[in-house]
């Protein structure tokens, strides 16, 4: 999965404008009539919700619009470049990198169809027709289409979504996912069975909301220890995050304190609401050892919830925690501000 990327784009070179003139059997002196060039392509970025990661940019560095055409004769002007669009998924924020390294955010496209102009087309070049003056009737010059702008720009992808399920490898998470929203993930009876964010809609009464889940979480994994590193990412912009538990595990408590630590580690996001799901309650080995693990849990400041995403227990109380949560989360607490976001403002050409 590829949820980073850096590379060039560039807006099209502007079309060369034309020198020409008006040479018909019974129009004397017709006069210069050279066309002007076609502005060059335009570089283009707009969210697409059916994308999850960047790998449709496959192995290009590299991206450019078309160029202008060359201006005609009879004044025609040249046939202006095609915009360049990217298309990245929802959640991609984009920045400009500088020669000094340092990156800038141009925009953040957080709706879905949200399209961002990145490098703009050059100007056409002018055609003899324009140089025409009462002292020079007969000019034989034109001028040159511009060069189109050019940037390095690194563009990262991080998934919003109301809920997003955190858990160790083999805890349920994709069992809890399929059993709670329209998901279809795979499910084996093997660690890291998912190794890419796999998203669902939960249908609620007044509205559906997303939820994530990431491949699971080992301690080190801030480092890059196990698949968690290049997925935490996405817990950043979610709303609710579901600790969910292994029930089964010797050490249940202990697993709480890894996750909070290795999501704290790589990012704070202590400030978001949780909730604690402890798994497989339905196994006897589980039902035996709950009285003591209620008990250790009683006092962990969230929401605790007992489930059996299998058997269904407990799984509608927790959905429906989760949305009350979720909504009085209110609005992402994450909106960029507009100073944060650069704002260009090019000198006036003479």
């Amino acid at each position: 999965m590829l949820y980073k990327k850096e590379i060039m784009i560039g807006g099209g070179r502007g079309g060369d404008g034309w020198v020409s003139f008006r040479r018909e059997k019974h129009v004397p002196l017709g006069g210069p009539d050279g066309g002007d060039g076609g502005g060059g392509g335009n570089v283009v970025i707009t969210s697409n919700p059916n994308l999850v990661d960047l790998r449709l940019l496959g192995r290009r560095k590299e991206f450019a619009a078309e160029d202008g055409r060359r201006g005609e004769g009879s004044r025609r002007r040249g046939r202006k470049g095609e915009d360049l669009v990217i298309s990245v998924p929802v959640g991609t924020m984009v920045f400009a990198r500088a020669k000094s390294g340092q990156e800038t955010l141009l925009t953040d496209l957080r709706t879905p169809g949200q399209r961002v102009l990145v490098a703009k087309g050059g100007r056409g070049g002018l055609g003899n027709a324009r140089f025409a003056t009462a002292v020079n009737q007969a000019p034989e010059i034109a001028s040159k289409g511009e060069a189109g702008e050019k940037r390095y720009i690194i563009l990262e992808v991080k998934l919003i979504t109301d809920i997003c399920i955190v858990g160790p490898p083999n805890s349920g998470k994709s069992t809890l996912l399929s059993a709670i929203s329209r998901a279809k993930p795979e499910i084996a009876g093997y660690p890291f069975t998912t190794r890419q964010p796999i998203l669902g809609v939960m249908p609620g009464d007044r509205r559906d909301f997303i939820v994530a889940e990431i491949p699971g979480l080992v301690e080190g994994a801030h480092l890059g220890k196990g698949l968690g590193n290049d997925f935490l990412r996405h817990a950043e912009r979610t709303k609710l995050l579901i600790y969910l538990l292994d029930g089964s595990s010797p050490s249940v408590v202990d697993g709480l304190g890894t996750l909070d630590k290795e999501i704290a580690l790589y990012k704070d996001v202590s400030h978001k609401a949780k909730i604690v799901a402890v798994s497989k309650v339905d196994l006897p080995e589980v039902q035996a050892s709950l009285p003591a693990m209620k008990q250790c849990f009683a006092e962990v400041g969230v929401p605790v919830f007992y489930i059996s995403a299998v058997s269904g227990q407990a799984v509608l109380e927790l959905t429906r925690k989760a949305m009350e949560m979720v909504e009085q989360a209110g609005p992402d607490d994450e909106v960029i501000s507009q100073a944060q976001i650069a704002v260009f403002r090019p000198k006036p050409r003479k």
